[in-house]
């Protein structure tokens, strides 16, 4: 199981890199503690605190020329995690 999807870069979440907290789209099935070990990994930091939260798809309506299609996108869990203090993950290093 993968724990780490993708991290999220939003307006958002960018004013709270700026405080140490980082956030990432984890697996659905991942917990705090398996999280803490994969950022930690992965990144090289150590991490203080996670945060989760579990959020539905939205529901999603098409209308075409024979029917109207409706659906929902995929439900997610989103991790904040907290890093130590002076701490940083870059994302943008490989670019």
């Amino acid at each position: 199981m993968e724990v780490l999807i993708k991290p999220l870069v939003t307006e958002k979440i960018s004013d709270l890199n700026e405080r140490g907290q980082y956030g990432f789209i984890v697996d659905r099935r991942a917990n705090k503690v398996e999280i803490r070990k994969a950022v930690e990994k992965m990144y090289g930091v150590n991490v203080e605190s996670v945060n989760t939260m579990r959020y539905q798809g939205k529901e999603k309506t098409r209308y075409t020329k024979t029917k109207i299609i409706s659906g929902r996108t995929a439900s997610f869990k989103k991790a904040i995690v907290t890093v130590a203090e002076g701490e940083v993950i870059d994302f943008y290093s490989g670019i």
